[in-house]
């Protein structure tokens, strides 16, 4: 290397120092520092190695590792398996790390060669001598040297190598073989090693004093012990702040401050002591600790303070939601009963709807509502017991179930919880999650929940329990059984334009960075957008929709003159396509066969017609169009009827025998089921054998009995919605749905008229054109 060569491959090490004339073993890994090596290896050899200060950093920058290295050079270098190179590397002196850089993916350090300085060659030989003496009589006493390196060290004469020869074998931590390096004066560093070798001594003479006097007090079994107390010497005797038991008495404060019975106090307190008796090398010594990190980190006794004014909360839902009048009363005559009584009453409500109604915006404006923390916990597809009630320690890589973690994150014990999807959970051979929500769920059992992790009773009575779900038919009994039901209808057109003008339109203006370049969607565009391009129960399609149009016109407003495109009904196909969903036209005409029928979906109601035709044949009945089992047995059902009651509709007396009828529901691809469609589907077959026309205005809705008797059903306000949006007159319902008629909309009530019917007599008699 020449005088003006100061830029050489620079590798940090972690926990190690390589010093001058000391030959080391180096095992290198990170992908910077193997192309530095082979940087070095394509070249001259020489190397710069430095010592990170901090070794679990990753990649250090400049400030992250020391100002003083060593100039190496690789002796040897071998490649291991695993991508690891191990290179055998000899120091030459020290250097001072000017300046680090990155060129072509490695290290490279800017350094200035570090010479001794002069002094008294007399001191010097004195130091090294009484160096060399130390040296010999703590190697003596401990053994820690090998006899090899003992005898090499004895009979360096050159007073810096020997110092940087010793230091290279002291037990020291990191920093302090640093400072060795960092001394230019030799007599200095010889003094600091002198100083060391001294206290390791002293630290040997007390480990010998410290063995005498536990074996003299402790038996065999106390070995753990007399461990503990020998660190705890050693400890102290080096002056070093770690204390064992430190983290012990700090867990104890953080006891200290919680609220807990004595009970729970007490078991808590024997899991502390047993962690600090427990050496820390052992494995179960991690999950102890982990376990006391959780139970002093849930929320015995902090809650958070209610709000109770009704006007407020009231005002705080209407503006996060539009409509949904029952739930929002229901909600306030929590709070009303909260301020009265000053205890919860054990609420549990289980909000059913289909897919983007709001049930977890709801939630999640209830808790904004009550001033208290929101935690949601997605139950779909749950099929593991421990998910709710946690593992046990016993396991590798142990947890506390979702409820106990939920309350961590919380930090409140009174929290709004909200378990998502709730009809969703699922069982298998692991057990069933829905069984551990038995006693969650239930205001008598859950004021002592014990997790499996955690074993001890946690207070989740405090909670206020939201639960969510599409199908209430899919949740257990006896879950279903422990909450209040309150039903999310699909929205009616009016209510999605609402809730698009309100909510929806502003948040993907401001989203799509539309601010303030005027755009601006009429209701005429998103009615047409609500009723051709998303046909839903709720409003997330809807939202999704909107976005679109929105994104093609900040495309417009960026690639033109800064100008926002108008949106009208006319140029909706330009930003979304073709219209995906168009009313199928109303048949003008009555028709033989042909009944409009209703049905719910999981996406709200739809207008379902049944055609129904006859031919000679020998009296088969057949029935199409994807039916379900139930739909099935309503026209059996439906056949019943009519051949009991042959005479009275006038039809031949063994009109069955010649006669095949065949029962079509169109969009044969789409599964349809539920008895509801019963009535619909005796009077198509009633009008093609007695060739009367049915009315073409007119649909209907009810299950039948084989005595003709019509039976109340449900989706009523989905399935009315329907036929308003059809363009349906009059709808016929059995007499049982006429509670239901009183909670539906005004604009449902003035735009159809709805009559019930008891008997199939009263839809014969209503159902056939004059």
């Amino acid at each position: 290397m020449s005088e003006s060569q100061t830029i050489l491959p620079m590798i940090p090490l972690r926990g190690m120092v390589v010093y001058p004339k000391v030959t080391a073993q180096l095992d290198i890994g990170r992908d910077k520092s193997i192309k530095a090596v082979e940087k070095a290896m394509a070249d001259d050899r020489l190397i710069a190695v430095v010592a990170q200060l901090d070794e679990n950093v990753e990649d250090p920058v400049q400030s992250e590792i020391a100002t003083v290295g060593t100039l190496a050079k690789i002796k040897q270098m071998l490649r291991l398996p695993g991508g690891i190179i191990r290179i055998l590397v000899e120091g030459i002196h020290r250097i001072a790390i000017d300046s680090i850089e990155l060129i072509d993916g490695y290290n490279s350090a800017t350094f200035t060669e570090l010479k001794p300085i002069g002094e008294n060659m007399v001191e010097l030989e004195a130091y090294r001598r009484f160096a060399q003496s130390k040296f010999l009589q703590w190697t003596d006493e401990t053994k820690s040297v090998s006899e090899e390196v003992v005898t090499r060290i004895m009979n360096i004469q050159n007073p810096n190598i020997l110092a940087d020869q010793i230091a290279s074998v002291l037990p020291v931590p990191l920093f302090k073989k640093q400072q060795l390096l960092d001394v230019l004066g030799v007599k200095e560093r010889l003094h600091k090693i002198i100083a060391v070798l001294n206290t390791e001594l002293e630290i040997s003479h007390l480990e010998e004093e410290i063995n005498h006097q536990v074996r003299q007090q402790m038996e065999m079994q106390q070995k753990e012990y007399f461990l503990r107390e020998k660190i705890r010497a050693i400890h102290d005797e080096l002056g070093d702040k770690v204390d064992p038991d430190e983290e012990a008495n700090e867990l104890r404060e953080q006891l200290s401050k919680l609220k807990v019975s004595d009970d729970i106090r007490e078991r808590i307190e024997k899991e502390i002591a047993r962690y600090s008796r427990m050496p820390q090398m052992m494995p179960e010594s991690t999950i102890l600790r982990n376990y006391l990190d959780w139970v002093l980190a849930l929320p015995w006794d902090k809650e958070s303070e209610d709000r109770l004014d009704i006007n407020e909360a009231a005002k705080i839902l209407n503006q996060d939601h539009y409509g949904l009048e029952k739930i929002k009363e229901r909600i306030l005559e929590f709070l009303a009963v909260r301020k009265l009584s000053g205890s919860q009453g054990g609420s549990i409500l289980c909000l059913v709807g289909p897919p983007g109604v709001g049930k977890t915006s709801l939630a999640t404006s209830i808790a904004k509502a009550m001033n208290r923390k929101f935690v949601r916990a997605s139950l779909g597809g749950v099929r593991d017991e421990a998910e709710i009630r946690g593992h046990r320690r016993t396991y590798v890589g142990a947890l506390p179930g979702r409820m106990i973690q939920g309350m961590k994150n919380a930090g409140t014990k009174n929290p709004v919880f909200l378990l998502d999807e709730i009809d969703k959970l699922a069982s298998d051979y692991k057990g069933d999650p829905s069984s551990a929500l038995l006693e969650l769920l239930d205001p008598e059992q859950n004021k002592t929940f014990s997790d499996h992790f955690i074993e001890l009773p946690f207070d989740f009575s405090e909670v206020f329990w939201i639960t969510t779900a599409n199908v209430a038919g899919n949740i257990p009994g006896p879950l279903l059984d422990r909450m209040e039901i309150i039903e999310l209808s699909s929205y009616m057109e009016e209510e999605k334009l609402e809730i698009a003008k309100r909510y929806l339109v502003p948040k993907q203006i401001k989203r799509n960075g539309l601010d303030g370049h005027n755009v601006k969607l009429s209701d005429a565009v998103l009615r047409k957008v609500i009723s051709e391009y998303t046909r839903e129960a709720g409003v997330r399609t809807l939202e999704k929709t909107i976005a679109k149009v929105l994104r093609k016109v900040a495309y417009e407003v960026v690639e033109g003159d800064g100008k926002a495109p108008r949106v009208t009904v006319k140029n909706v196909p330009h930003y979304l396509g073709a219209p995906i969903f168009t009313e199928q036209e109303r048949e003008k005409e009555s028709q033989v066969g042909l009944v409009c029928g209703l049905a719910w979906t999981s996406v709200g109601g739809v207008v379902l017609p049944c055609e129904a035709t006859t031919m000679e044949g020998t009296g088969k009945l057949s029935l199409t169009g994807s039916l379900g089992k139930v739909m099935q047995e309503s026209g059996q059902a439906a056949m019943a009827y009519i051949r009991h009651n042959a005479e009275h509709l006038a039809l031949p007396k063994e009109f069955y025998k010649n006669t095949d009828i065949h029962v079509h529901l169109p969009e044969g691809a789409t599964p349809k089921d539920g008895p509801s469609a019963g009535i619909t589907m005796t009077l198509a077959v009633v009008s093609a054998l007695t060739d009367k026309k049915v009315r073409s205005d007119l649909a209907m809705t009810g299950e039948i009995t084989i005595r003709g008797r019509v039976l109340p059903i449900g989706g009523l306000k989905e399935k009315l919605l329907a036929a308003l949006r059809h363009g349906i007159k009059e709808v016929l319902i059995p007499y049982g749905n006429q509670k239901d008629v009183a909670e539906l909309p005004e604009s449902v009530k003035k735009g159809l008229k709805i009559t019930t019917v008891k008997t199939m007599d009263d839809v014969l008699a209503k159902a056939f054109a004059k």
